[in-house]
This record gives C-alpha cells, sequence and structure tokens, in this order.
C-alpha cells in the first residue's frame, strides 16, 4: 500500500469513528483537571494551617509550602477554574450537551447499572452515551464544583459578599461546606481516573475525541 493510500484509508477510518468529545470538552476538561488539582492540594495545605478535624494532610501531597504561598496558587487556580468552568457550563447548555448526555437520570436505572457493575455485567463498549451512575457522577460533580467556588469566594471575602458567607450559615460553615465540596470532587477524581486506567479507550477518547 502506498502512503498516499495509507494515510487517506487512516483518515477515512478516523471519520468513520463517531465523534465522543468535541474539541471545547476536551480542551475544557484538561484544563479543569489541572486547575482542580492544583486547587486541591494547595486547599490542603490551607486547610493544614487552621484544621477542621483532628488530622492534617501529609506534606507530600500538598502545593505551596506555607500558608501564603498556597493561598497563591490556590487564587490562581481558581480563577482558572472559574472561567473555565463557566465557559463549560455556557457551552454545554447552549449547545445542549447535557440535556442529550445527563437526561433523564432515573432511580432505577442508577441501581441497576449498580448491580450491573457488581456482576461484573456493565459493559463500555458504547462510548457515545453515559450509563446512570455516569450521569449522577457527572451531575454530582459539576455542581461540587459550582458549590465549591461558591463557598471558596464567600471565606476569602466574607466582609464584601457577607449575605453569601450567611448563605452557607456563616463564616464557619462555609469552610464545612467548601470541605465536603472539595471531598465530593476529589472522590469523584479517584473513581473517575480509575474507570479510565480499567477502560482506556475512555481516556483515547478524551484526547482524541474518537
Amino acid at each position: 500500500m502506498s502512503v498516499s493510500a495509507a494515510i487517506e484509508t487512516d483518515a477515512g477510518t478516523r471519520r468513520d469513528r463517531p465523534l465522543i468529545h468535541p474539541r471545547w470538552v476536551r480542551i475544557t476538561h484538561w484544563i479543569n483537571a489541572v486547575a482542580m488539582v492544583v486547587m486541591i492540594m494547595s486547599g490542603w495545605q490551607i486547610y493544614n494551617a487552621s484544621p477542621l478535624f483532628e488530622f492534617d494532610f501529609p506534606r507530600s501531597i500538598t502545593l505551596g509550602g506555607w500558608l501564603a504561598g498556597a493561598l497563591l496558587w490556590h487564587f490562581a487556580a481558581m480563577w482558572v477554574l472559574a472561567i473555565n468552568g463557566l465557559i463549560y457550563l455556557a457551552l454545554g447548555i447552549a449547545g445542549g450537551r447535557f440535556r442529550r448526555k445527563l437526561i433523564p437520570i432515573r432511580i432505577g436505572d442508577v441501581f441497576g447499572t449498580v448491580r450491573e457493575a457488581l456482576t461484573f455485567r456493565l459493559s463500555h463498549d458504547d462510548l457515545t452515551r453515559y450509563n446512570a451512575v455516569q450521569k449522577l457522577m457527572y451531575v454530582v460533580v459539576i455542581l461540587a464544583g459550582v458549590v465549591v467556588v461558591l463557598s471558596g469566594i464567600s471565606i476569602w471575602k466574607p466582609v464584601q459578599l457577607s449575605w453569601l458567607t450567611a448563605l452557607f450559615g456563616g463564616y464557619d460553615a462555609a469552610r464545612y461546606v467548601h470541605f465536603f465540596a472539595m471531598a465530593t470532587i476529589v472522590g469523584f477524581l479517584v473513581v473517575h481516573v480509575l474507570l479510565a486506567l480499567l477502560v482506556p479507550k475512555s481516556l483515547r477518547a478524551m484526547i482524541t475525541g474518537r
């Protein structure tokens, strides 16, 4: 086979594969991923300066080295996450992707998917469609992302945004909300990475789009 024929065959093969993730999804996904990891690691360092519970995060998994350094990293990543997240939400809603991919979510389907996963009968053949658990997880993590940004801003500016801080139940309560929203996102990331390792083609799709 000639080089030109091979290129044409490869191009035809790519066209035959359905587009799973358009370019804007892939770009915003990876920016969100990097920003979220930076926020989590720097957030753990900030937490260590004034713990809510009787434990600290190991220094090896924190970012910033000290409170001031962690705050700089945290705020920088916060703006990246907030702006990129707004772009992701706006395009997902305006283009109808969220409606097509995430709705509807039925409780019966969620339990059915969990049952299939526990009995090793869950199929990952069609990456163009999310199962019920995936839908639920994506909706939860999107909501957690909104809450983590808003609660973080309320902690950052409790006087200027007193109405927002009050919405979370006050400064101290907002810290707990922020922590548990972060914990939800961390839990999602752990499951998300494990699934990507178990189903490598899902990771490839988020890189190539197909």
